[in-house]
């Protein structure tokens, strides 16, 4: 068997053009062989990035076709390793991921079992999921605490949300902490004690408003306190771990298994979240999960990716590490992968049954793929220096 052809298509779905929490385009990866057996696979996206990505993967098509769709290892080494000189980024990892779970698909299907099946089997017949993307328009405490009580009533039993206003900056006033504290305790307030309420803050903060708005957060019980400092700087996710009672997050932003090497020589988190769409693919998250074993960290992968192949993905890898606790649905996502697949995965009680179709468990309806076409985003308010003085 062999790679006869890859193909992409970029996705726009509904929440990108309704100003919704998650306004981006998907990407689709499609790989074909001279068998007639297609594998799928995403890669993750931003937003005026999602050109570049696509790029990536018809550059790296050309040294993908004429090979064996088995020697998936080999093949993601030499794109690291001869490819791209061993010089990573954002942009190649996504492009990388969505050809590897591509490959998977097809060796699943080939072999007829799901890909968990092919690196050690299920640890778990169902995988817990958290809801993110329902708070989008959110302004007050009131109305994140409205969103909250509609989104649980879904069925889901973990929120994640990012309180803070404005824009993502180091340095942040006394409001700004006032008010992300305030939309949490409305939240706990109005879903009680018992649902999981996972603060995401984006990168945003130094470690001395890091940890401050811990402090303050903390009687409100957070599940997790997902990336407090920027990703890049490992010692300073470490100082804010070691002051506060709230479990860290860092793994979104790292790509490959080598970025989180000083994540657990430092203790800088209690669980990691990398992304089966940016990490460098299926392997390579399970291999980043095991690294996290014996440092007794968690994993509880990313999914800012579609609710179709991504999420897909990230199913067959939750089902193997012994050490995952739950990972991200999209909400506002799901409209859209609804109409692209014949049967969606569906949220009951919080968790999704694990699938049992050969290689990923789902395939794309190209012909309803074409219904939602690539849209290039409207120009976003980015601020010149006039704006930063204020």
């Amino acid at each position: 068997m062999r790679v006869t052809d890859v193909k992409t298509y970029l996705v726009c779905p509904i929440s990108h053009t309704a100003g919704m929490i998650g306004g981006k385009n998907w990407l689709f990866v499609k790989a074909e062989t001279d068998e007639g057996i297609v594998g799928w696979g995403e890669s993750y996206t931003q937003l005026d990035r999602d050109r570049n990505i696509e790029q990536h993967i018809h550059d790296l098509k050309r040294y993908l076709v004429g090979r064996s769709p088995f020697n998936i290892k080999q093949f993601c080494r030499m794109v690291y390793d001869d490819f791209a000189g061993r010089r990573s980024s954002m942009d190649l990892y996504c492009a990388l991921s969505g050809i590897e779970q591509a490959l998977w698909d097809i060796v699943g299907k080939k072999l007829g079992v799901p890909v968990y099946d092919l690196l050690g089997g299920a640890c778990r017949s169902r995988i817990r999921v958290y809801a993110n993307g329902w708070y989008g328009g959110a302004k007050t405490p009131d109305e994140y605490a409205e969103k909250a009580v509609e989104t649980i009533s879904l069925g889901f039993t973990a929120l994640k949300f990012d309180p803070f206003p404005g824009r993502w900056r180091l340095f942040v006033d006394k409001e700004v902490e006032r008010r992300a504290v305030a939309n949490v305790r409305a939240v706990r307030e109005a879903v009680g004690p018992d649902v999981d309420l996972l603060i995401e803050v984006h990168r945003r903060l130094s470690p001395m408003h890091a940890t401050r708005v811990s402090h303050m957060l903390e009687p409100f019980a957070p599940y997790w306190y997902e990336e407090p400092v920027p990703a890049e700087n490992i010692p300073a996710l470490a100082e804010v771990r070691r002051d506060t009672r709230i479990p860290v997050v860092t793994g979104e932003a790292l790509y490959g298994k080598a970025a989180f090497r000083e994540v657990f020589e430092q203790r800088a988190a209690d669980i990691i979240n990398p992304d089966v769409c940016n990490c460098g693919g299926i392997l390579e998250l399970v291999e980043i999960g095991a690294m996290a074993e014996p440092y007794y960290v968690a994993v509880s992968p990313h999914n800012y990716n579609s609710t179709t192949i991504g999420l897909a993905a990230t199913l067959q890898v939750a089902a193997l590490m012994p050490n995952f606790i739950i990972t991200e649905y999209f909400l506002n996502f799901r409209e859209t992968g609804n109409q692209i697949v014949e049967t969606p995965f569906q949220v009951v009680d919080g968790t999704i049954e694990l699938p049992t179709r050969p290689g990923l468990g789902l395939d794309l309806d190209e012909e309803a793929l074409a219904a939602w076409p690539y849209q290039q985003y409207h120009k976003r308010s980015l601020p010149d220096y006039d704006d930063e003085a204020i």
